[in-house]
């Protein structure tokens, strides 16, 4: 049974969500749909981003800023990216519509997990005692003090040690602000809840705790204005009571009520007793010395808890506008969005946009806020978790450090991708939805679980990708034909036309595409697949560049001209064409297995063995369904560089359950033949002995074997202990398995000129008898 929680793609299994960890209503129980948002009241025009504290007090980097490159076949033209509302938002254009036909489904937790979807353990959080969670003095850090009107820097101290003031007027443009708290302890507030004190200091002003004195003395937050005579805040309190009444997600601080008092207004919600993940940081900065970013799997894995919170907001046309690591609080083994008080409509073009420089998208001063910049602040907050961050309200401020500056993305390729879409300077370039970077996101915390101390430990369960088919089980050798294949669009109208074609020759199947009805990207696909098979790159070409044309961001387009770039491998550029393919691909969805096994063969084919083993090595570890494939290909690799014996350890790693356990066993006994000490030749014979030969190739291995094994002996002596299958290791008993092998293969062999040769040889290993 699929979740009735708005926004939530999961599914129940024992009884809670396996999405958003919402129980399963009782039998009889009626689900209530969320009711649509009441639009909010305007207000007036857009406050700049607040800027933030950064999360530690070091220089900035004097590193030039690296932005994200596009690959140059994916780049569209300016006249072809259309609208960033027709790409992003959530109008419903023509081009909006096609892409929305992409969406990926989000992928299923483990049953019984929590925080990391049983791929990593987050370290629980203790419920924090709301009577010690108020502070003593409270004071707005001087840093922090800016005019709640035009941003300017009020009420700092000129002198060091001063405390500056805390009210007064901005010199810049002469708007009031006090930064002293409203409401003090024993305060009631509209006659209900009694104030226990304040709590913290947010973009909107001061934040207290209290108790609801009409619902049995719960514990709620009650969020105050920057300044009460502020009209924006005012209108923005207002407009959250509106806006924010019909908001109800598990994942997402509850809204009681808006009150008034004295003047102000303030929003009653509720209180989740955590910590912050700001705070987090803070404690672990303070336990080290210096500062610890969190592990690059319990960053994802905070994150992906919470992405269903923003599908849930996106799908009632909310931006949720603020996300940093403030407003991300950990309770026990849950987590919560808090702070709702920077969400506005997606269509309101009249109230001020609340947040935060460092992660405030950068065209929404002048675009406004949209999914895209929903998913940019995202990616932001992944960084500050990660890395410590320096000028990321600076000269980093709308890009990332480079890739050598952090450790994170020096050792997670596939986070850095991801992190890169997600915070790509153009909105355009950027994840499409929730839904898409969630599923990548999933992939990506995969590979860097797996990615382990640098093993070649395999993977065991199969990864379900939402885009491809795990690739074929099939022996050594690996071409483009074996890579993986795409999976069907269910969400492309002609999908099923295109399956209920009956033609299979590839030039009459291609015709036949192109009397379809409707053309659509499974049309183009299916054409492009018969121009492979027909070995005609015109075609794959002009199917590829219809797909490009209708939607540039297509990434499937690029996957099929990588294929066709590697079947024609004998060509330099053309391999070099199929590496810039495959790596679009990779850019576009990190999270995803396939283009690192078809970068790793095009690798291989440029003769590059260490760069196609990486590629190999994050396969095996990362996916079950890819153990086989990648584990030949490292072995490939590593015979290329020289490494017999790493290529022989990695076979190890194909299970016995696998189809390609006995070619895997084959290859492996070549190998340790090669290598040819007598314990290597020993366990040659013993490898091949289970797998299904012809008899000439089985009797051709073991004269390989029988023959190196007696050149040893004559060498270094007999080793009787040692059998090479049912032959001990001596001089006598290996000539005469020797000379019986050469006999039994002369039998089977038909033509009488290499059947002579044979019989010679059998003849010159014979061993000598004195009768």
């Amino acid at each position: 049974m699929r979740c009735v929680e708005p926004g939530c793609t999961g599914v129940y299994e024992d009884e809670y969500c396996t999405i958003c960890g919402s129980p399963q209503p009782r039998p009889g129980a009626t689900a209530v749909p969320a009711a649509p948002a009441t639009p909010a009241a305007p207000a007036t025009p857009a406050a700049p981003a607040t800027p933030e504290t950064p999360p530690a007090p070091t220089p900035d980097s004097s590193a030039l800023a690296v932005g994200v490159d596009q690959p140059a076949h994916l780049t569209p033209s300016p006249g072809a990216r259309g609208s960033r509302e027709g790409r992003a938002g959530l109008g419903a254009t023509q081009l909006r519509a096609a892409a929305a036909r992409r969406r990926v489904r989000a992928g299923r937790r483990s049953v019984g997990s929590r925080l990391g979807m049983g791929l990593t353990q987050v370290p629980p959080v203790a419920p924090v005692d709301p009577a010690t969670a108020v502070l003593t003095d409270p004071q707005v850090p001087q840093n922090r003090r800016a005019c709640p009107n035009c941003g300017a820097p009020v009420g700092r101290a000129k002198v060091e040690d001063d405390a500056g003031r805390t009210k007064g007027f901005c010199p810049q443009c002469r708007a009031p602000y006090d930064f002293t708290p409203k409401l003090a302890p024993g305060d009631l507030v509209a006659g209900q809840y009694e104030v226990a004190g304040a709590l913290a200091h947010g973009g909107l002003g001061w934040i207290y705790l209290a108790r609801d004195q009409n619902v049995s003395g719960r514990w709620v937050v009650l969020k105050g204005l920057l300044n009460a005579g502020d009209a924006d805040a005012l209108a923005a309190a207002v407009a959250e009571q509106q806006v924010l009444a019909q908001v109800e997600h598990p994942l997402i601080v509850e809204i009681y009520n808006v009150v008034t008092h004295q003047g102000s207004a303030y929003t009653v919600m509720e209180y989740v007793g955590g910590v912050s993940l700001k705070q987090l940081l803070k404690q672990r900065l303070a336990a080290k010395g210096s500062y610890d970013p969190f592990p690059v799997a319990q960053a994802l894995a905070y994150v992906l808890e919470i992405l269903p919170a923003f599908s849930y907001l996106h799908e009632l046309g909310l931006i949720y506008c603020d996300f940093k690591p403030d407003n991300l609080i950990q309770v026990g083994d849950a987590i919560k969005l808090i702070d709702l008080g920077g969400v506005r409509r997606a269509d309101d073009a009249e109230s001020p946009i609340y947040g935060t420089l460092g992660y405030q998208a950068p065209e929404v001063p002048e675009l406004g806020p949209s999914v895209a910049s929903d998913i940019y602040t995202i990616g932001r907050t992944l960084a500050v978790l990660t890395f410590e961050f320096r000028g990321y309200q600076k000269e980093y401020a709308t890009s990332l450090p480079p890739t050598s500056q952090v450790p994170a993305f020096a050792r997670y390729d596939a986070f850095y991708r991801l992190v890169a879409k997600a915070c790509a300077e153009d909105p355009d370039d950027r994840f499409l939805s929730v839904e898409e970077l969630r599923a990548q996101m999933v992939g990506v915390l995969r590979q860097v679980v797996f990615a382990g101390d640098g093993s070649a430990t395999a993977a065991t369960q199969s990864a379900h990708s939402q885009f491809f088919d795990p690739p074929p089980v099939s022996g050594e050798a690996l071409t483009w034909r074996e890579l993986p294949t795409l999976k069907p669009d269910d969400h492309d109208p002609m999908v099923d036309w295109v399956s209920m074609v009956t033609a299979r020759e590839p030039l009459t199947r291609y015709d036949e595409l192109s009397r379809a009805p409707q053309v659509t990207p499974e049309v183009w696909l299916d054409q492009a697949r018969c121009g492979l098979a027909a070995d005609r790159p015109d075609l794959v070409a002009t199917a590829t560049a219809a797909m490009l044309k209708a939607d540039p961001w297509d990434w499937r387009a690029a996957w099929m001209l990588g294929l066709d770039a590697l079947a024609r491998e004998e060509s330099g550029a053309a391999i070099a064409a199929a590496q810039n393919y495959f790596g679009a691909v990779r850019d576009q969805v990190p999270g995803e297995i396939a283009p690192r096994l078809a970068l790793g063969l095009a690798a291989e084919a440029a003769g590059q063995p260490g760069l196609a083993e990486g590629e190999y090595l994050t396969c095996l570890r990362t996916d079950a369904g890819y153990v086989a494939p990648a584990a030949f290909g490292i072995a490939r690799a590593r015979v290329a560089r020289g490494d017999v014996n790493g290529a022989i350890t990695v076979l190890d790693a194909v299970p016995s359950a696998s189809r390609a356990h006995p070619h895997a066993r084959w290859v492996r006994a070549g190998l340790m033949n090669q290598r040819g000490t007598l314990t290597d030749l020993a366990d040659a014979i013993d490898d091949v002995g289970g797998v299904t030969l012809d008899p000439r190739q089985r009797l051709a291995f073991d004269i390989g074997v029988y023959d190196k094994a007696l050149r040893h002996v004559i060498t270094h002596g007999n080793a009787g202990q040692i059998r090479i299958g049912d032959v001990p290791a001596t001089s006598m008993a290996l000539r005469a398995a020797l000379e019986r092998a050469y006999r039994d293969l002369a039998d089977l062999t038909p033509e009488p000129t290499e059947r002579f040769a044979l019989v010679d040889r059998a003849n010159a290993v014979r061993p000598w008898s004195l009768t």
